[in-house]
Formats: structure tokens, C-alpha cells, sequence
């Protein structure tokens, strides 16, 4: 592993841009959930955006179960925020940069067993097939019972 565990400046002011420059009382948010009120194209950005931790990350030799935490933040946030209306009220509460730059931080602080990323993997990879395959076989048990096919 590199040398320096340090988190580095950069991610640190781009998590603080995408999801908390902007405070509003109690709160605070940032460019995240205003680039997804741009239809499309701003969920796209967003989520560019958002893997630049990933992707440094991945230079650091992070634990692949940190990354695939990461992967996923990133993914519920695309996911929902894709929904018009509550995806861009979820947007505004789901801080996933914030979350990955904690589980980045985490991630440098200790070293962790490889067994078990492999474990991690194994499962997040399981769910994603699986919520792959959902629509269809809905689709497919939905035309069954409707007598088309059987």
C-alpha cells in the first residue's frame, strides 16, 4: 500500500461542495441535489462526480469492501435520485459523498482482512444480479398470470 494514508485535500473539498456548501438553518447541502434537478443530464454529472473517490480509492489499494460500499452510496444515490420528484427530495438528504469519504477515512485507518472483502463482494454482487433480474421475472410471472403464456 502507498505510503501516505492521508485523505487527500481535494476529495475532502469535493465532498464539502457536492453535499454540504450550502447551509440552510439546521441543515446544509451542496451541488449534488441541485445538478440532479437538471433531468438527465445533471444525474449523469452527479454521479461522475461522486466516483472521483472511488476512483482514488482504488490508486490507494483500499480494501475492496470499502470501494464496493462506495460503488453502492453512489449507485442508491443515481438509483433514486432518477425518480422526478422524490428523487430530488431523497437528494437532498442522501449525502452519499459524505458517506464515502467516511468509509474512505475508515478505510486508511485500519487494515482489514482480505477474506473478508472477497465475502463483501461475493454479496453486493449476489444483490445486483438479483435486482438485475427482479423487472424481468416480475414481467415474466405478471404475463403468466395473465394467461398469455401458459
Amino acid at each position: 500500500m502507498p505510503n501516505d494514508r492521508r485523505v487527500d485535500p481535494w476529495l475532502e473539498k469535493l465532498e464539502w461542495v457536492m453535499d454540504r456548501a450550502i447551509p440552510v438553518g439546521p441543515w446544509s447541502f451542496g451541488l449534488d441535489p441541485l445538478l440532479d434537478l437538471v433531468p438527465g443530464v445533471g444525474d449523469a454529472l452527479s454521479t461522475v462526480i461522486s466516483m472521483a473517490v472511488v476512483v482514488r480509492a482504488f490508486q490507494m489499494r483500499l480494501p475492496k469492501s470499502a470501494i464496493a460500499r462506495m460503488t453502492l452510496n453512489i449507485a442508491i444515490d443515481s438509483l433514486v435520485g432518477a425518480i422526478p420528484i422524490l428523487g430530488n427530495i431523497f437528494d437532498f438528504a442522501w449525502k452519499s459523498n459524505s458517506m464515502n469519504l467516511a468509509i474512505y477515512r475508515s478505510a486508511l485507518a485500519q487494515e482489514r482482512d482480505s477474506s473478508s472483502d472477497v465475502a463483501f463482494i461475493l454479496a453486493i454482487s449476489a444483490a445486483f444480479l438479483f435486482l438485475l433480474a427482479a423487472p424481468f421475472l416480475l414481467i415474466g410471472w405478471l404475463l403468466y398470470k395473465s394467461g398469455l403464456f401458459g
